[in-house]
């Protein structure tokens, strides 16, 4: 009978064989916004899986939305058991054995006629293995990095400890030009900076130590330290001691130049500081002093490993000559029959003596690139480097490495080098962070086999400031464009989040500034510009900290380890390199942003949901974003206002499992002219939040 009344014409029924005909034919409604499923403990367990063992994956459901679920990987399509319910969702589970050691995967979805897939994109139509979810058994990265508090140090311009180890004016010549010695801490950079010193030191880093413990810093990177002739140390002299200029000058001596000299042959001064062996050996135990202060206080050391290239003064080529007169080996720059000859790739074999034709990394003669292709003995010293500072007396915690996909002359050859040197670090101690500067896809290198993590540049450095600022993070260029636009900023979240391992993603680094780009302060002004074009004084114009703390609450609140560039938490301003190198402002820092960081730090640390737990994005639209991070205890929902009006929002707090008449406590409110801790309840009421932020805001709520 059913069938032949469906066969009727449809204005022949009545209202109630209308209503029955609907029901029984309508196509179901696949509730998108209810499906989850990420690589954080709630949902793959082992979230880290050693080889051999099997894992448990989990997807979230509308509940009773779906017919069938499966989980797919290599050749295999698994149905799924519904494991549990709660009043808003169903969980199903399956396992992956441990046949492989690396195995992507993803999640099919039925519900009437209807097929959908989920993997790292969210809900698709068709399979995109681009997306897929990936398991490396083996592959683990320290727990002690993740969601860890960093703060980095460039040493020069952090404080000065110790005068009597400062640079003095015309200790030596360095690219064509006596260096400096800057009396007055506050002077702003020069165009031309890299000769100039400020006398910042590791007594400075000591000295300071209590105010990073009470700020809540959990880790320092201090940029190169090894002895260098700039202020940057990137173009390392000595990989095997620390400069005595940033250490311990127990043994002075020699002159400096005289008044317009042009070369170092008489920089006897810089000559004894830097090659008397009583002055690098009370340099390095001044490190281990450090370091072991440090983790008194509950902070652990990473050091910046500049391996690609080293100097043009470095021992190995000598191209001043400093070591040979020292009664050091000749350097491969003098002669040919040099024994660190193959440590360097020379154009010109018929050159020498002084042979100047050696290969430059970008072409800078002052950076010569190292080449371990053709010298087994540089390779295997640079590893012992790795390891060394790892052992006692040092026991730094891991390394940051410069430049890292650009060592080597090979892709391939680039991958062997890294491999081999986390098993070189690993072997020493398996809880050191081995930490990448990387821009682009890193996912090549962190299979588990190299790197740990990045700099977290696309992931999280360039979205949060084209959102937030619509600026490049060099201040090179603004897009209006991208600026307050909410789609943009979640699309490039998904997709670069995508291309990390969780348990690479939890321990990048997320700055909003370092010493290689402008900082995030001055980018509020939505100006372009540089120290040569604008001068330093338009960097402080301008600006607005409202966005700057808006920022420090995306910092605090975002999967990974939150990287302070030190003197940002108090204000500093500043172009991009060489002015994002200004001293520390002591005495004059703005105690109010100081405040918000230890707040929001003090946050951050209390709760693993926000350093490992799950995120979703929730809401966005012209200048507002809002997401939710949550875990099985604990549950977040933070809203950004960067528009220079008020909104009143409504913000779907059920996708992360608020239930009605549940209560959200805010936490902590920030707005263009500070911050507040009152406690403001918000009720669910139909699955959502409602709420007014004000102006340039941000809130962080709690369940």
């Amino acid at each position: 009978m059913i069938i032949i009344a469906m066969q009727l014409s449809f204005e022949h029924f009545s209202k109630l064989e209308k209503f029955m005909s609907y029901i029984l034919n309508r196509q179901p409604i696949l509730n998108a916004r209810a499906i989850f499923s990420d690589a954080t403990q709630g949902y793959r367990i082992p979230m880290e899986p050693m080889k051999g063992e099997n894992v448990k994956v989990r997807i979230r459901t509308a509940k009773d939305n779906i017919d069938e679920a499966f989980l797919c990987f290599e050749d295999n399509k698994i149905p799924l058991e519904k494991e549990y319910s709660d009043d808003l969702f169903d969980y199903y589970y399956g396992n992956i054995p441990p046949h492989s050691e690396t195995v992507e995967y993803y999640f099919e979805l039925n519900v009437g006629n209807l097929k959908c897939y989920y993997n790292k994109k969210g809900v698709i139509r068709e399979p995109d293995s681009f997306y897929n979810f990936k398991i490396v058994r083996g592959f683990k990265t320290p727990d002690w990095a993740k969601g860890a508090v960093f703060y980095q140090i460039y040493v020069d311009r952090f404080y000065n400890g110790d005068t009597s180890n400062d640079v003095l004016d015309n200790e030596y010549i360095y690219i064509g030009e006596p260096v400096k010695q800057n009396k007055d801490w506050k002077k702003m950079p020069d165009a031309m900076d890299v000769r100039e010193f400020y006398g910042g030191d590791l007594q400075g880093v000591i000295d300071k130590l209590t105010y990073l413990a009470d700020l809540g810093i959990e880790v320092i990177y201090l940029n190169p330290i090894f002895v260098a002739p700039s202020n940057h140390k990137y173009d390392t002299q000595d990989y095997d001691y620390v400069d005595p200029h940033f250490g311990v000058i127990v043994d002075d001596g020699g002159e400096v130049l005289h008044e317009g000299a042009m070369d170092n042959s008489y920089a006897t001064k810089y000559m004894k500081r830097i090659a008397d062996k009583d002055n690098l050996e009370a340099s390095n135990a001044f490190l281990a002093k450090l370091v072991e202060h440090a983790h008194q206080l509950g902070i652990k050391v990473i050091l910046d490993g500049v391996f690609n290239h080293c100097g043009s003064f470095n021992k190995w080529l000598d191209r001043e000559k400093f070591y040979e007169k020292s009664g050091y080996e000749m350097g491969a720059f003098s002669s040919k029959d040099s024994p660190y000859h193959s440590f360097f790739h020379f154009y010109n074999q018929d050159a020498w003596p002084n042979n100047p034709y050696y290969d430059g990394w970008w072409g800078h003669e002052t950076l010569p690139k190292l080449n371990y292709e053709g010298s087994e003995k540089l390779y295997n010293y640079i590893l012992g480097v790795a390891k060394k500072w790892l052992l006692p007396p040092y026991c730094i915690d891991g390394w940051r490495l410069d430049v890292a996909a650009d060592l080597g002359y090979t892709k391939e050859f680039n991958h062997v080098f890294w491999r081999d040197f986390r098993d070189a670090v690993k072997s020493v101690n398996p809880e050191a962070i081995v930490l990448a500067e990387h821009y682009g896809d890193p996912s090549d290198w962190i299979e588990g086999d190299q790197w740990d993590t990045v700099m977290n540049y696309d992931a999280f450095m360039e979205p949060v400031s084209w959102f937030l600022t619509g600026m490049e993070k060099h201040s090179d260029e603004f897009r209006r464009d991208l600026l307050g636009n909410s789609k943009s900023f979640f699309d490039a979240m998904t997709h670069n989040m995508s291309r990390f391992h969780i348990q690479s993603l939890q321990v990048a680094m997320n700055e909003l500034s370092n010493h290689d780009h402008s900082r995030f302060l001055t980018r509020t002004n939505h100006r372009v510009g540089r120290l040569n074009t604008l001068g330093s004084e338009s960097a402080n114009q301008g600006i607005n900290k409202g966005i700057m703390r808006e920022a420090v609450m995306i910092q605090m609140t975002w999967p990974g380890a939150p990287t302070i560039y030190y003197g940002d938490e108090a204000g500093l301003c500043g172009w991009t390199d060489p002015d994002n190198r200004r001293s520390y402002p002591w005495g004059e820092e703005d105690t109010a942003l100081i405040d918000l960081h230890k707040v929001l730090i003090a946050i951050h640390k209390s709760y693993n949901a926000l350093k490992t737990g799950s995120i979703k994005f929730l809401y966005g639209e012209y200048q507002v974003i809002s997401y939710g991070r949550w875990d099985e205890n604990d549950k977040f929902i933070i809203v950004i206002n960067n528009h220079y009006e008020s909104k009143d929002l409504e913000i779907p707090v059920w996708e992360i499992g608020i239930n009605n008449n549940e209560i959200m406590q805010q936490m902590i409110m920030t707005t263009e002219e500070g911050f507040t801790q009152e406690e403001v309840p918000y009720h669910a009421r139909k699955g959502k939040i409602s709420i007014t932020m004000p102006k340039y805001s941000a809130v962080l709520l709690k369940k």
